[in-house]
């Protein structure tokens, strides 16, 4: 992760092994006092220092979805699992109108009953995408899909790859190979507020700092991604057996932490039945 600081020494022993979103406690409000959603993953790469600037507040909300692969849960971890995808669907738009401010972090949490396996699924690094495009990636390095919505009209593909950062963290690289963009993603564990809401780990994207000035630079109006898929007999996503998840078999929670580059954080929270 060249040219990015440290957020934390949490990130600096990496993530091994597979990832168990193992947090604890009800669900309830985060920010003291009504006030801004606090950082859920401080223990990672750091994005470059850019101070805030004036625009638009940004109103987002979030939809989500855990769809399973087919099959019964079997030997797994939680006493057992089965592999699903796990969709997240974000909408934004800006009061009073107009483009919506650009953001320069998306940290997508899961409820603790869902794992990942990412030691299991083969890895893609960034210089493979950047010398030969996505198609160098080795076979069963994609591990998810989506579209981006651009503002105010225009489609593009999104592909994520499970990787391994030149740091030996885990992760993943989001790219839109329509117009070359590599997001880098890293495995992260939540601070014991997000534990206590019943999130355990996060996938954390920065988006880097351009030539356009941040004022200038226009938010998407929606994004959907999948994070899943399978390679042979494995999966990617793991939802564990019923009473292991944070509502003792109830619905599932997800939530999309999202900082922009007026200073505004933003955290819509999704529930989605079990599948």
């Amino acid at each position: 992760m060249t040219g990015y600081g440290w957020r934390g020494a949490v990130a600096a022993a990496g993530v091994t092994g597979v990832l168990l979103l193992s947090g604890t406690g009800p669900a309830g409000a985060v920010g003291a006092a009504g006030g801004p959603p606090p950082d859920p993953a401080p223990g990672g790469p750091q994005r470059p220092y850019e101070p805030d600037v004036e625009g638009p507040r940004n109103v987002d909300s979030l939809t989500a979805e855990v769809t399973a692969y087919g099959g019964e849960y079997g030997g797994g971890y939680g006493g057992g699992s089965r592999g699903v995808g796990v969709t997240f669907d974000r909408t934004s738009r800006a009061e009073p109108a107009g483009p919506p401010a650009a953001a320069r972090r998306f940290v997508f949490l899961f409820d603790k009953a869902l794992t990942f396996r990412p030691e299991s699924f083969p890895t893609c690094a960034r210089g493979t995408i950047e010398e030969g495009g996505t198609g160098a990636c080795p076979a069963g390095s994609l591990v998810g899909r989506g579209t981006s919505h651009a503002y105010p009209e225009g489609t593009a593909e999104v592909r994520a790859y499970n990787t391994r950062h030149a740091n030996g963290m885990r992760g993943a690289l989001v790219v839109v190979p329509a117009n070359g963009t590599i997001l880098e993603l890293t495995w992260e564990r939540v601070t014991p507020t997000y534990q206590r809401l019943g999130y355990a780990w996060a996938l954390d994207e920065i988006l880097p700092a351009t030539a356009v000035p941040p004022a200038e630079r226009v938010g998407t109006s929606r994004f959907e991604l999948t994070w899943g898929a399978k390679w042979g007999d494995r999966s990617f996503a793991h939802l564990n057996r019923e009473g292991a998840g944070a509502g003792a078999g109830g619905p599932l929670r997800l939530a999309l932490w999202s900082h922009f580059v007026t200073g505004q954080t933003e955290l819509p929270v999704a529930r989605t039945e079990r599948p």
